[in-house]
């Protein structure tokens, strides 16, 4: 990739996550990278085109980590304590790829976009199928109540963590689910 497209992306994702995708303005982002607006054009179209650009960039990034994570799980009660104390450390700011905690940004920026077809929209939700397929793919299971558990209980520790700061919202999570865990 292009060093000025990686630093456009790269303090674009940067400021969308800090302040969100409509608080921020080509403008801001051209100044804190300096980078050429002529440039920027050069790579994408429009603000959507990099919009989706952070939002590949963050879920690369995302789903690595949690790839990474979760491959130390030999079982069920393992994948679910390690995803939940993985979450937790990222909520209390441990996991330097991912950067300062300010929620999931995906589930900000789906929040700012108001139509559903949109390929922002769309990226979003895509990206939360990603997750819970990763999820799946180390729990190895059929069970899709007990996904949907873990998913959901997921979700929710990330907007508790933001909105309450309760950033032990993911360690509270296993509890309720290790009670449904069969184990080996």
């Amino acid at each position: 990739m292009n060093d000025k497209k990686k630093l456009l992306i790269d303090t674009a994702l940067h400021l969308f996550y800090e302040n969100g995708i409509n608080s921020v303005g080509i403008n801001e982002i051209l100044k804190v990278s300096g980078v050429a607006k002529k440039t920027m054009y050069n790579h994408f179209k429009s603000k959507d085109e990099l919009v989706v650009a952070t939002l590949e960039s963050r879920d690369k990034i995302f789903l690595e980590w949690l790839d990474t994570q979760l491959q130390r799980s030999v079982n069920k009660l393992d994948v679910v304590n390690i995803l939940f104390s993985a979450m937790t450390s990222w909520f209390k700011n441990e996991v330097p790829e991912l950067s300062p905690f300010r929620g999931c940004f995906f589930i900000n920026t789906s929040a700012e976009c108001s139509n559903k077809n949109n390929a922002i929209y769309q990226y979003c939700a895509n990206h939360k199928m990603k997750v819970r397929k990763l999820i799946q793919k180390y729990l190895q299971t059929e069970d899709e109540s007990l996904l949907d558990m873990i998913c959901l209980l997921k979700e929710g520790a990330i907007v508790s963590a933001y909105l309450n700061q309760d950033l032990n919202a993911a360690n509270k999570c296993i509890p309720l689910i290790t009670r449904h865990v069969d184990t080996p």
